[in-house]
């Protein structure tokens, strides 16, 4: 028997001033819901009062997800035993995607909870969009080692891998890791290999270019503190 409790998986900007990136329809989903689940409080809470003036924010339970630690995981699953309907809001861009939010959803789905997930900015399939590479076989990598001779490695398995199924490596780093990172990649990578860098995507200075290897070494960038995709095909 279905849950009455219902889990709206709410997509926030993924730059600030990017509101019109979230349909008008999640404004709805949230009126809709008296428990909100956000990766970070005061980042959601400017969030919603950034797409909707009228939402109350105070009128909402308020929980943290500290990559769901037992106690939070408890509380959620009361809020749906409560017949509550919940929100779950990423830092930025969509729950359950490189996000702590997916371990609340796996809770919900075996408490037979309803769950909606909401149309919304995805830095990842944003990026996979924009880069003219495989769109049809794709790998989400996450963060690859900070140890340089493993992240070395991981490099090469990844274009290896690329090779060998014609698909795309997509992965991150922390922003203040991407000089170094690109660096990595311009040494490891060979000539031939495609590379595509999504920095700040939905803003101002959205910038998404592919080039091969050889020809990124000829270029200057500088990715210090930008969030950025990085995507890979050999």
């Amino acid at each position: 028997m279905t849950n009455n409790a219902t889990v709206y998986l709410v997509p926030s900007v993924l730059h600030e001033t990017a509101v019109q990136t979230i349909p008008s329809y999640i404004i709805d989903a949230v009126k809709n819901c008296t428990v909100i689940f956000a990766e970070n409080e005061r980042t959601a809470r400017r969030f919603l009062k950034s797409i909707c003036q009228e939402i109350v924010i105070d009128d909402y339970e308020w929980f943290t997800i500290h990559k769901a630690e037992d106690e939070m995981l408890a509380t959620f699953r009361q809020k749906i035993r409560e017949g509550k309907n919940i929100a779950i809001i990423s830092e930025a861009g969509c729950p359950g995607i490189a996000d702590p939010g997916q371990v609340l959803i796996a809770a919900a789905q075996e408490m037979d909870a309803i769950i909606k997930p909401l149309v919304g900015p995805s830095s990842i399939l944003l990026a996979l969009m924009a880069s003219g590479m495989n769109g049809q076989q794709f790998e989400f990598i996450g963060y690859l080692p900070i140890d340089t001779m493993e992240r070395h490695k991981a490099i090469a398995a990844l274009e290896l891998a690329s090779q060998k199924k014609n698909s795309t490596q997509v992965f991150i780093e922390t922003p203040y890791r991407n000089n170094q990172l690109m660096e990595t990649l311009l040494k490891t990578c060979k000539p031939s290999t495609r590379l595509c860098i999504a920095a700040e995507l939905t803003s101002e200075n959205e910038y998404v270019k592919t080039k091969t290897i050889s020809n990124w070494k000829k270029e200057k960038t500088d990715l210090h503190k930008k969030p950025v995709i990085f995507l890979l095909h050999a």
